[in-house]
């Protein structure tokens, strides 16, 4: 009989000699066993917090990854991070420190299973930064570990119709329009969100949880199932299990990790209509997994995919309705067998895409969640990375659901969120102009907030497609109109966007994918000449993270070592 595998790729170090008495000591402590040191432990990550209904219930969820553990033969040791409800900071300053919680998410996942030597991980994620901060240290670690999404949210109702958040957002626009009364708005702000799970669109959240899906680090089926459903409960004990069969068969994720897993990735993020956040995430994952994945080659895919999903923001279908006619793994079937998805990439299931996808049903006869690839709701991506003058290094503009191909306009510039916000409110923006929020990226946020409700006013305000909205900060997956954000070089670091001024005409154009402002270089020279930056800011997280974060076209990440290329790229 062949001598039973060793599981023990790092905790063994506990059970090495008498030295380690006192380690063990401490372990014995929270229930550890002579058994129990023979057995592989397992960090279960749950990023529960009573702050936010995506994640109020992930500690529930990780008890069922706990028994999957057990089940396998594991030791399940159940850890907490922090969250950053986004659309509770939204339009506050708490929104600066919601993109810096990516990386305190995955530094403090990492620091865990590090700190603690275990073996392998199953974490589970509920709001947007959740999903890439578990995957940025799945990858740093390089631990056998699958992620699991705590599932998207039920949808709410008014007047017989699906609301979420995102109507809520919108409403305040139609309550300033005097489109609604202020008992309708508290009719939607009731029922906008009814119970657990993450922002019911196919906003930031549910895009990365399919991205994730896609790229083979959950489990099929994790993104889709409701986080109210037993099905949600089985796909996170079934992790608990999968992440010893991993351990098994030695499959690391950076061996899931690959080039052709990104490119899986991205291509169901765009046939879905996902967020402008995923492009920012799925490079600082790739950083992560040291795969060479650049925001040029978002546009090389932008061209090869068409936008498929009929999703809020920019459709009539909430994510749950995805779920009922088939969910992310039939539309990964639909692409698949079109040739649009890599089948033969390494999957957390031990099998690859494909032979994962040969036990996936097709899509439901019949439905409209998910349009055909010869009638499609847009014949490209949905979400296109603009280059030019005003953005040497990168912008992203979200245009599903947007029928303007260009846009040629009056520049109406603001330093903050707020000035552009009391200037909507106070009807001083009007057709065709093009509002600017600067001094908001990454470092001159600090944080990178995002504009939801800003972008919101302007849509319910009946403007999404006659005003363009541009930014070096970001937008809520939430968000639908003409926007452009992660413009870069940011403001803060003199890029061009510190020099445009109010007057000047700025174009963009999707079909040439350029971003313009129509300045000559001697002008844009002197303004330069003369500009003056506001000092960073200096102090506790907000101050580590402006002087360490790289620009948005690279992920905005935390520990990009050649700083003299930084801005180069």
């Amino acid at each position: 009989m062949a001598e039973k595998k060793d599981l023990r790729i790092n905790s063994k170090v506990y059970t090495e000699n008498n030295v380690k008495a006192p380690n063990r000591a401490m372990l014995r402590a929270v229930g550890f066993t002579d058994e129990k040191f023979q057995m592989p432990q397992i960090g279960v990550a749950s990023n529960w917090a009573e702050t936010t209904p995506c994640n109020i219930h992930l500690n529930d969820l990780a008890q069922f990854a706990k028994e999957g553990v057990s089940k396998a033969g594991g030791v399940p040791i159940q850890f907490n991070t922090i969250t950053v409800a986004d659309g509770i900071a939204m339009g506050t300053q708490g929104m600066r420190f919601s993109l810096p919680s990516r990386d305190i998410i995955a530094d403090s996942i990492e620091t865990m299973v590090g700190g603690q030597n275990l073996d392998a991980l199953v974490a589970i994620g509920g709001c947007d930064k959740n999903m890439p901060g578990c995957a940025i240290a799945m990858a740093n670690l390089n631990v056998p570990a699958v992620f699991v999404y705590g599932g998207t949210i039920s949808p709410g109702k008014h007047k017989g119709e699906d609301i979420d958040l995102v109507s809520v957002f919108e409403g305040v626009g139609k309550w300033n329009n005097g489109e609604i009364g202020d008992e309708e708005l508290k009719d939607i702000e009731c029922n906008g969100c009814p119970g657990p799970g993450g922002c019911g669109g196919m906003y930031t959240a549910n895009s990365m949880a399919a991205a994730l899906e896609a790229m083979g680090m959950s489990l099929p089926g994790s993104a889709s199932n409701p986080a109210v459903s037993k099905d949600k409960e089985q796909d996170v004990y079934e992790a608990g299990q999968a992440v010893l069969n991993l351990l098994e068969k030695d499959i690391y994720p950076k061996d899931i990790l690959t080039k052709e897993a990104f490119e899986n990735a991205i291509t169901v993020v765009y046939a879905l209509g996902g967020s402008t956040n995923a492009i920012l995430h799925l490079l600082a994952i790739a950083h992560a997994a040291e795969v060479e994945l650049s925001i040029d080659d978002f546009n090389v895919m932008q061209e090869k995919v068409p936008h498929l999903a009929d999703l809020k923001p920019s459709g009539k279908y909430v994510f749950q309705d995805l779920y009922n006619v088939g969910g992310v793994q039939g539309v990964m079937k639909y692409l698949y067998e079109n040739g649009l998805i890599h089948g033969d990439c390494l999957t957390v299931t031990g099998k690859t895409i494909a032979e994962n996808l040969e036990a996936v049903e097709h899509l439901t006869e019949g439905q409209d969640v998910v349009m055909p690839l010869d009638n499609p709701k847009r014949a490209d991506g949905p979400l296109i990375v603009l280059k030019g003058n005003l953005a040497p290094l990168g912008a992203v503009a979200k245009v599903s659901g947007v029928k303007v191909r260009r846009h040629e306009g009056t520049a109406k510039v603001f330093d903050t969120e707020q000035a552009a916000i009391d200037a909507v409110m106070a009807n001083d923006i009007v057709k065709g102009d093009v509002v600017i929020v600067r001094y908001v990226g990454p470092k001159g946020g600090p944080g990178m907030p995002e504009m939801l409700s800003l972008s919101s006013l302007i849509s319910g305000k009946g403007l999404g497609e006659d005003v363009a909205l541009l930014t070096d900060g970001r937008f809520s997956g939430g968000t639908r109109g003409l926007v452009v954000g992660h413009i870069a070089p940011e403001a803060q670091e003199g890029g061009p966007v510190a020099l445009v001024q109010t007057g000047d005409t700025v174009t963009i154009d999707q079909d040439t994918k350029e971003i313009t402002m129509h300045v000559s270089d001697k002008e844009m020279k002197a303004r330069a000449d003369k500009l003056e930056l506001p000092p960073l800011y200096k102090k506790g997280v907000l101050g580590k993270y402006a002087h360490i974060v790289s620009n948005s076209s690279l992920g905005a990440v935390t520990d990009f070592l050649n700083r003299d290329d930084l801005y180069k790229k």
